[in-house]
């Protein structure tokens, strides 16, 4: 199918940058999730943290923000929410700026309430895009991330 019939078939258009493009699917996939985790009440910014933070143990607020690839403000009015909720542990470091995080109690238990609603979510986006597009996108994602200024993968 050209181009423009696919526009036209989905009444939406082809952005002229990868950012707008990346932006607005990220935008509509997020969208996809947070319906998922909505009867437990939990954004995809929160979860993600959960999940990287049961994968990793404790890590520097500063570690966190690299690997999520997020601005600082962002991440401490999420994690001020997330530590209000009950569901992060912190303490400081030996410098006073430095904060370490990790999961509590309540924060394990709110990721084993998501994670089935989660899988969910992920299986319906798999399913809409197939397998193949699927691992490639997910490839892809990777790389995009992985990449810093004027480096090649």
């Amino acid at each position: 199918m050209s181009q423009d019939a696919e526009t036209a078939r989905n009444n939406l258009p082809v952005l002229p940058c990868l950012c707008a493009n990346l932006r607005r699917a990220t935008r509509a996939i997020t969208q996809r999730y947070e319906r998922a985790t909505l009867p437990v009440k939990l954004s995809a910014s929160q979860m993600t943290i959960l999940q990287v933070l049961a994968r990793t143990g404790e890590l520097t607020q500063g570690q966190l923000a690299e690997m999520l690839a997020m601005d600082s403000t962002s991440l401490t009015r999420t994690l001020s929410i997330m530590t209000r909720e009950g569901w992060l542990a912190l303490r400081r470091g030996k410098d006073r700026r430095e904060r370490w995080i990790r999961l509590s109690r309540s924060g394990k238990q709110k990721l084993r309430e998501a994670e089935p609603l989660w899988r969910r979510a992920q299986s319906e986006m798999r399913d809409a895009l197939g397998a193949q597009d699927w691992n490639q996108l997910m490839q892809l994602a990777y790389r995009a991330a992985a990449t810093k200024k004027g480096e090649k993968q």
